[in-house]
């Protein structure tokens, strides 16, 4: 088609030489020829104007501008974990090339669509005359759309805007038709009408229909499916009835008894991606945050799976009444990579999309190895030695804390080994007198806890029995580190993350000795018998927690390959039911291990320089004789309990700066106070305000009334060994 620009240059050089003097009587006659001419070439322009189509971009551009709405979570492998849909304008999956598509289902597409597709130059004149001819008979037009012209109106939507069904409008979509077939192949065209035709709702695109309609892939689409799909076309709001009608009709067959049931089986509840596994949908509602993202992960299916079965069997034995939520981490110890990351499973679980294995949650007894670990390095302790878990009152700036083992029931003299494994409380809270609460708290802080905002005075004793918040990331890269020898690192799950240097934490002796006690299953004999969860057929280290009021429960360890850390709890805070420390958290745990270690258990760590054995027994049978561990130069062959004669006469109860308020509902008489005295006190008498109570070890029942009060212990000599204020309100 000649362009207007053209056209009336040409009318212009006619004109001229009509003006020419020589010319003027010679055309009187062409003249009046060239006017029409004339007139004929600007409704020509004007028409060609008014028609003229956009712009339309080339295969590969619209290739590389399509946006679909999801993004995609692959493992260490590039198996599909899971997705996420990020854009909710329309649902889009990934551009799917022709070749991915079934040829049954393209070629019942275009044949209801456009059957002479592959003959025409982007305008069937057939169908267009066809429609003539329909009109002028006054039948209802047939629609003369080609798959050309509708492809052109998908890349320049003001083709198709409402109300584009003028003369013009279809002139424009007829020239759009044949202006993208000089620039595309008939392939591309096709390719490209299958992805972004709409069809059904906000399904958009063969990928997106066949998986949320059939549940299947394009490739895996029969001849039948494309009749449902080619149906659903000009109405895709239209009824399952309607549909097979359609679908018959399109099919030429005499029997369509099947298409009712299989039309009401497409259009039923979504499929929503049945394909996807949906294996991580926390990792990827984390990861997954722009659409077309394709995250490459460290995780590893197949553990993945494991973690999630041994999860799910966990929390459906516990029942919702008693336990509803649950997380499993997996890292290896190698290379820091996370090989499972599991927030929840769904169940009973109140808070599904709260991510369990990200959230803080108080710690329990699973920060105790760390206050071990720096104790011992500093030489504060060793395994063999002594703690006595007896009862104890700590002033603090809040009052008295009283910590309490998990069974109420003090063991008396134990070791530091026992302590640890057997998870006893008091001896924690003595250790952490040792080594203090601020150093303490800053190591936790080095060993990546980064939960510890506060100073080591707020968390105050209480901190060694964990009442700091933690993530089971947290915890996982922790004992990662105690499994490294000391030395910690942040874990990972993307594949393309940098591995950050590692950094000490603890000596490798220290960390090897605490590694030793939490795998000693003698050692947490009395606590949680012989045959616990936490005892497995090869060498592991483990440690279980459990935070105030039962509202976490946690067990995390590790062998020479992997750390497995898990929890389980409420996301919503509410205390679990009848959950202990074993029976929560570390069946799950036992499960994942058996699991990774199928093939080749867990190996003892090998041990390091600067550690020295020795065969130790202690005096009393406080624990029986066996072989224990040093730091070199601190091994001893004999332990003794220093009796109570040989510790220094105190008060022990009460503890000086208490305050004491009388209860008046309470007959005064039945509120006397308990004297509480240690060491060697035969002898020695008690001394209220200068009033003698008698003697020190009778244990006597004293009635103080309201004000301050001073509180005396006196040798036989009459001199004050111990003394201590203490307020009544």
């Amino acid at each position: 088609m000649i362009g207007a620009t053209d056209l009336w240059q040409r009318i212009r050089r006619l004109w001229a030489i009509a003006e020419a003097p020589t010319h003027r009587v010679w055309w009187t006659g062409p003249r009046i020829v060239i006017a029409a001419v004339l007139a004929l070439g600007a409704l020509y322009a004007a028409a060609d104007f008014a028609t003229r189509p956009p712009h339309l971009p080339r295969h590969a551009a619209t290739v590389a501008a399509w946006k679909p709405s999801e993004a995609w979570l692959y493992d260490r492998d590039g198996r599909l974990l899971d997705s996420a849909r990020v854009d909710f304008q329309a649902r889009r999956l990934g551009w799917v090339p022709l070749d991915k598509v079934a040829p049954a289902a393209i070629e019942a597409l275009v044949a209801a669509e456009d059957k002479r597709f592959r003959d025409h130059d982007g305008i069937d004149w057939w169908s267009v005359a066809g429609s003539i001819r329909d009109r002028i008979e006054g039948k209802r037009a047939r629609g003369a759309s080609t798959l050309s012209m509708q492809v052109a109106a998908y890349l320049a939507p003001g083709l198709a805007a409402p109300g584009s069904r003028g003369l013009r409008d279809k002139l424009r979509q007829m020239r759009a038709g044949a202006a993208l077939e000089r620039i595309w192949s008939k392939d591309q065209i096709l390719e490209a009408y299958l992805n972004l035709a709409g069809f059904r709702g906000e399904a958009q695109g063969i990928g997106a229909a066949a998986l949320g309609l059939f549940g299947k892939t394009p490739d895996a689409l029969t001849r039948d499916d494309g009749l449902l799909l080619a149906a659903l076309l000009p109405n895709p709001a239209a009824g399952a009835g309607e549909v097979a009608r359609r679908a018959c009709a399109l099919s030429r067959e005499g029997d369509c008894s099947r298409f009712p049931g299989a039309a009401a089986s497409m259009l039923g509840p979504a499929r929503s991606l049945a394909l996807d596994p949906g294996l991580a949908p926390h990792l990827s509602n984390r990861l997954l945050t722009q659409p077309g993202l394709r995250v490459e992960t460290t995780i590893d299916a197949r553990i993945q799976r494991i973690a999630i079965r041994a999860l799910r069997r966990q929390l459906q034995g516990l029942g919702g009444t008693r336990a509803r939520d649950g997380a499993v981490i997996v890292a290896d110890n190698a290379t820091g990579e996370i090989l499972a990351w599991v927030g929840g499973i769904g169940g009973a679980s109140t808070a599904p999309s709260v991510d369990g294995a990200n959230s803080y949650r108080q710690a329990g007894s699973t920060l105790k190895p760390f206050l071990y670990a720096q104790a011992i390095e500093k030489g504060y302790l060793t395994p063999a030695s002594i703690l006595d878990d007896s009862p104890v009152q700590l002033d603090t700036a809040s009052g008295l804390y009283v910590p309490q083992n998990y069974d109420r029931a003090f063991k008396g003299p134990v070791s530091a080994r026992a302590a640890l494994a057997g998870s006893l409380n008091v001896p924690a809270v003595r250790t952490l007198l040792l080594t203090g609460v601020e150093p303490f708290r800053d190591r936790l802080w080095d060993t990546g806890y980064r939960g510890l905002t506060e100073s080591g005075e707020y968390y105050g004793y209480s901190l060694a029995l964990g009442s700091a918040e933690v993530t089971l990331v947290e915890q996982a890269a922790a004992y990662r580190s105690l499994a490294r020898g000391g030395r910690w690192a942040p874990l990972h799950v993307r594949k393309d993350a940098k591995a950050e240097p590692d950094r000490a934490t603890t000596t490798p002796q220290a960390a090897w000795l605490v590694a030793d006690m939490l795998a000693d299953p003698n050692a947490r004999a009395s606590t949680f018998g012989m045959d616990s969860a936490l005892r497995l057929p090869f060498w592991a280290a483990v440690k279980t927690g459990t935070s105030k009021a039962m509202r976490d429960n946690w067990c995390v360890g590790f062998s020479d390959r992997f750390t497995v850390a898990v929890w389980v709890g409420n996301l919503e805070g509410d205390p679990m039911r009848a959950v202990s420390g074993t029976s929560g958290a570390a069946p799950v745990w036992r499960d994942v291990m058996m699991a990774l270690h199928a093939q080749a258990p867990g190996r003892a760590p090998a041990q390091p320089s600067g550690i020295e054995v020795r065969a130790i027994r202690f005096t009393g049978n406080v624990e029986q004789p066996r072989r224990e561990y040093f730091l070199a130069g601190t091994g001893m062959s004999e332990v003794v309990v220093a009796p109570p004669a040989s510790r220094r006469p105190r008060i022990v109860s009460p503890v000086s700066g208490s305050v004491y308020a009388l209860d008046p509902d309470i007959p005064v008489e039945r509120q006397r106070m308990a004297i509480t005295v240690s060491g060697e006190v035969t002898g020695h008498r008690l001394q209220l305000d200068g009033r003698d109570l008698g003697a020190a070890d009778a244990r006597p029942m004293v009635l103080a009334g309201p004000g301050q009060h001073r509180l005396r212990l006196v040798d036989p000599g009459g001199r004050v060994v111990d003394q201590l204020l203490f307020t009544v309100r």
